[in-house]
This record gives C-alpha cells, structure tokens and sequence, in this order.
C-alpha cells in the first residue's frame, strides 16, 4: 500500500475549485445580518451550503448536496465537529481531576509508557503546551486500522518543537494523548468515559462516536467536499464519508449544531463542571492568533479558546476543521444588561486561511453581538 502523507501545508489545501455551489435562497429578512453573513459564505465565497444556529433562529444557505436543489439541512444536521472534540475531551479529563483519579501535574508518562522518560504534565497536554510534534500530517489516511499507538509513534519520531511548558503550539497530538491517559486511569475507552460524563447527562442525544470502519454520517447531513488527504490527487470531491473512528479524541465526534450550542450553555451554567474549574479552563490560558486561522488576541486554556468580539467582552469556544467541513462557534456568557448567547456556524468544506475563514469568524461575531450586544 502506498502511503500518502498529508502535510500541514495539503491540510488546508481543500481547495474549492470545481466545486459547484447554486446562489443562496435569500429567505428571511434582507437586512438580517446574520443573513447577510450567511449568504456572503455561499454567494461570495462559493461554499456549497453554509448554516448559523443561534438557538433562537437557524439560517440556511446554498444546497445539502452540490449539483441539486436540495435545502441545506437544518440544526437537527449531523456534522463531523472535528476539533471541537477536544473541548468534549478537556471537560472529561477535568472531571478525572475533580475525583481525585488525575492530576493537573501529573507527567503523562505515569500512564502512556511512550512517555516515560518525558516531563510533559497533563496540564501541559490541555494547554497545547506540550512541545509534542502534530502527528495528523504524517498519517498515512489510508491505514484505517491504524491505532493511538501508532499515531503517537509518528509524533514521537519527530524532534519537539520545544521543552514542555515554555511556549505554545496546537497539535492534535496532545488530545491523542489524553484520550490514553483518561483510557489509563478508568479501564474504559476514552469514548465510553466521555458519554458517561458529558454527552449522556446533557441528553445530547444525536451527537455520537463513529464505531470503528464506520464512514458515513448517522441522521440527517449535508454533503462535505474538497480534498482527500487519501488521495489528493484526485482533486476536489465529496468527503461526505470519512474513517471517523480514526480522529479520536481530538476531533472524532458528530454532533449538530443543537447539541454543540446544549454543550456550551451547560458548561457555562455549572451544569458539567464547578464554575471554578471552568474558569480555570478558560483563564489559565495562552494569547496566540493572527496565524490566519486563530484571530488576534485568542487566547487557549484547556481545550476552550477565547475570542475578542467587535462590540467588546470574549466568547468561549472552539473551532474545527476536517477537509469536508468547517464548524466554529462558542459561547457568550450572559451580563446584567444581556442574556448570554451561544452560536454555531458550520459550512460544508474546509475554510482555509483567508476571506472565507474571515468571513466565517465574522459571521460568528455578528451573531453574538447582534441587536448592539
């Protein structure tokens, strides 16, 4: 079998060229802002199908499937939530912390033989402060039945980008490690630990962990397209289908734009956590952005990002990207003046660095600060 790496730079290669997209239903108001939003997404930047869900209204546009008239789907649409899954991850290795089961500096070698001589803690794993190398783009996609094992492996034979707690840099390598130590300290697997703690207590009932070799979408979804790191030869196509199994604990969840806002108005409510370990989880935090994915001044804490609004204060949240979808979004905890508000914008390719990611942090910015927020 040839192996076919995907490196950093063909990540975001997803390019949308040749991927036909029909001009947006304009519906609802024209002077709806998020509309506008919206609608600039397929209008402008030729997404197929874009959707907004800011639990008091759902905005739509372009099609669920490329070449058809189909109306994109609704917040009840299944979505791969890609890295967003790593907020899910954080929440159950804060609550191991909380039992008393984990510790914040422990050294991930006490449970993950791999790094046994390494001095990289568990808060350090949380923070994306580890040094530990991305192992996404060394994985050969078409190893289905690759494990952790062998990811961390392709990590691990990489130099660190640098000694444990002295900078920042994101890598999914983190939350693989993470997913083997909460497997480590409970007996169970990672998903079964996280259903138990965060998706079944919040009845997030269609948001779920592909079983192994399973490839498409449960429920209602739209179509995905661009690039397949499997074979990006090939050019654009559909990647509606995915080993989802294989993106583990930093980005294998499905959810829908419902249960995503459901998980960050319960984590801000006290409903997962004390109010205290969420503060925590977003306070102890690193400021990276204007890379062209992260915006100026974000800040990272524990696998929940913070992001400057334009009419003031931060939300909370994550984004995601997989070569067939973007989902970004996040929470605004609520003020004397104002309720809180919680958004998630989902399109159906890939938003690489440039308009359409710009565009699509806009449109989660304009959702939240919406009515003069």
């Amino acid at each position: 079998m040839i192996r076919r790496r995907l490196t950093a730079a063909a990540l975001f290669a997803a390019t949308l060229v040749g991927v036909a997209a029909p001009v947006a239903a304009a519906g609802g108001r024209d002077t709806d802002p998020v509309r506008e939003q919206v609608d600039r997404l397929v209008e402008q930047d030729g997404v197929p199908g874009a959707l907004a869900f800011t639990g008091d209204a759902t905005y739509r546009a372009g099609t669920a499937e490329s070449g058809t008239d189909r109306p994109m789907v609704g917040a009840d649409g299944r979505v791969r939530i890609a890295s967003n899954s790593k907020s899910f991850t954080s929440v159950a290795v804060m609550r191991l912390i909380l039992d008393g089961r984990l510790g914040l500096g422990d050294r991930a070698g006490a449970y993950v033989p791999r790094l046994a001589g390494s001095e990289v803690t568990v808060r350090e794993l949380l923070a994306q402060r580890s040094g530990l190398p991305e192992y996404v783009g060394l994985m050969d996609w078409t190893a289905v039945d690759s494990t952790p094992e062998d990811h961390l492996a392709l990590a691990l034979s990489q130099e660190p980008l640098f000694e444990p707690g002295t900078d920042w840099a994101y890598s999914n390598t983190n939350y693989l490690v993470l997913g083997m130590i909460i497997e480590s300290v409970t007996g169970d697997d990672f998903r079964t630990y996280v259903e138990d703690t965060v998706i079944e207590p919040l009845g997030l009932d269609a948001t779920y962990w592909p079983e192994p070799g399973e490839t498409a979408l449960r429920g209602p979804h739209a179509h995905n397209y661009g690039v397949s790191p499997a074979d990006p030869e090939a050019g654009p196509t559909d990647l509606t289908e995915l080993p989802g199994h294989l993106f583990g604990a930093a980005g294998g969840l499905v959810s829908t734009p419902e249960d995503l806002n459901a998980f960050w108005e319960a984590l801000f409510d006290g409903e997962l956590l004390p109010r205290w370990a969420v503060w925590l989880m977003t306070h102890d935090a690193s400021t990276v952005g204007g890379d062209g994915v992260h915006p100026e001044d974000t800040r990272y804490g524990y696998g929940i990002a913070s992001f400057p609004l334009s009419c003031g204060g931060r939300y909370y949240g994550h984004g995601g990207d997989l070569p067939g979808d973007t989902v970004l979004g996040g929470h605004l905890p609520g003020s004397r003046a104002a309720g809180s508000r919680t958004v998630t914008v989902y399109t159906t390719t890939m938003a690489m660095p440039g308009d359409t990611r710009t565009h699509l942090q806009e449109t989660v910015d304009t959702a939240l600060c919406a009515d003069g927020r």
